[in-house]
């Protein structure tokens, strides 16, 4: 239970600091131990009241234009990836992941030396709502997406509104289906509800760490957070 503790406190910091990444840090955490198939299911039901905290407050800088499109595409995806979750193999899509994670945060990271914001493309916005919909389904992940979103967003509070956003409706779905699919059951809510105090304490010190630091700082961890965790899903499954 330690380790599940430990795993639920950094995650929710760095979810407080970020607005995303909770996922990568909880799963990479225990799945030296646990199946995803355990993990998943968790982190859905604490990470769902963290996206409805950090809405709330950012709530002035939401954007529907960026949301709402990537929501429809988010949860088609996440129909496939449920199943596959329930029923596949996923070393090597997880694997592909990591290298896709990192060959964008690296670009991610060369554009912030250069222009700036990019302009929205419906075919860029397309492929990666779809893709991020199923690794939603899969693993909980939404490092994709975030590479989007931070990318058509001006700062980091218009980043966690808008992100955040499409994860209520997401999570909120994917409860449904999971539920439906039986990977949610009575053991993983009580599990959940022992970790919602560590998931507020680190949650709460990671939104008060992210009101002292500069915003571009806080940007460029991001994108950090994005190639480390893409490099540990590559080490961990190949």
């Amino acid at each position: 239970m330690g380790l599940w503790i430990a795993a639920t406190v950094g995650a929710f910091f760095v979810k407080g600091l970020c607005g995303f990444a909770n996922t990568l840090v909880f799963t990479s955490i225990l799945g030296f131990g646990s199946d995803n198939i355990n993990i998943s299911p968790v982190e859905l039901v604490l990470g769902f009241p963290t996206n409805l905290i950090l809405v709330w407050k950012e709530r002035k800088n939401l954007r529907p234009g960026v949301f709402v499109p990537l929501t429809a595409l988010v949860l088609g995806g996440s129909v496939v990836g449920a199943f596959f979750l329930k029923n596949a193999d996923a070393q090597a899509l997880k694997a592909g992941f990591g290298f896709m994670v990192v060959f964008m945060g690296i670009e991610m990271l060369f554009r912030e030396y250069g222009r700036g914001k990019m302009k929205e493309s419906r075919v860029v916005l397309g492929i990666i709502g779809l893709a991020a919909g199923v690794l939603s389904g899969l693993f909980g992940v939404g490092a994709l997406l975030a590479a989007y979103v931070s990318r058509v967003t001006d700062n980091s509070r218009e980043f966690k509104a808008n992100f955040g956003a499409v994860f209520i409706v997401e999570n909120l779905f994917r409860m449904v289906v999971y539920g439906a699919l039986g990977i949610i059951t009575g053991s993983t809510l009580r599990q959940s509800v022992m970790l919602m105090p560590f998931m507020l304490i680190g949650l709460i010190v990671g939104m008060k760490s992210s009101q002292v630091l500069d915003e571009k700082l806080v940007k460029r961890l991001v994108i950090v957070l994005l190639i480390l965790s893409g490099g540990v899903m590559i080490v961990k499954n190949l």
